[in-house]
Order: structure tokens, then C-alpha cells, then sequence
């Protein structure tokens, strides 16, 4: 499971046996977790993290957005 970015406690990665489904990003931070649509910035599924918490990690991703994406096309082909 490649780690693509550490920030502000955050670990940013994706499965290595997720290839079917469209691109995405899993970031970790404790106990939550939350999954998040590359192309649309949409949560998928969300344990543990507080509305605010979400904001941020959006916006996180949002500014790593096109580095996630070629990451994604770089492993999976």
C-alpha cells in the first residue's frame, strides 16, 4: 500500500489491490479513516473524521490532487 504524502499527521495512500475502481485516495490519521474520489473530491466512506477534519483533508488533497491522480496512473498503468 504506497504512501503518497505524509502532512500534519495524515498519511495520504491507496490499496495495492484496488485497481477496478476509479481513481482514489486513503488518508488515516488515529483510529479514522476516510476514502475520497480523486476526480470529484467526494468522500466515498468516512470513519472517524469530524466535519471540520474533512474540510481540510479535502483541501489537502485538492492541492496534491494532480500529483494523487499520475500517482495512481504511474502504479496501476
Amino acid at each position: 500500500m504506497p504512501t503518497l504524502l505524509r502532512y500534519g499527521g495524515y498519511r495520504f495512500y491507496f490499496f495495492s489491490h484496488e485497481p477496478n475502481e476509479p481513481p482514489h485516495i486513503h488518508v488515516d490519521k488515529g483510529n479514522a479513516t476516510i476514502k475520497v474520489w480523486l476526480a470529484t473530491l467526494e468522500v466515498a466512506r468516512n470513519r472517524g473524521f469530524r466535519t471540520h477534519e474533512i474540510a481540510g483533508i479535502i483541501a489537502i488533497i485538492g492541492d496534491h490532487q494532480r500529483m494523487f491522480v499520475e500517482k495512481w496512473h504511474e502504479y496501476f498503468g
